[in-house]
């Protein structure tokens, strides 16, 4: 592997820095608002979910109980 200098490395560093396409305010906003949503739907999700399985394994037990 060839060896580089530091400054040589320093320039490479900005200038694929330079090459970065940064993301826009409005994309930033627009990404977290879906995460967030996203978010909201999967908790109500697994609350549903956990709450089925809970009211079965009550159901199950009550019946099977001696």
């Amino acid at each position: 592997m060839a060896r580089t200098s530091p400054a040589k490395f320093v320039r490479q560093v900005r200038g694929e820095i330079s090459r970065i396409t940064w993301a826009t305010r409005r994309d930033t906003l627009t990404s977290t608002i879906t995460v967030l949503i996203m978010v909201v739907i999967a908790s109500l999700f697994f609350f549903a979910a956990d709450s089925i399985i809970s009211i079965l394994i009550q159901w199950l037990f009550g019946i099977f109980s001696f």
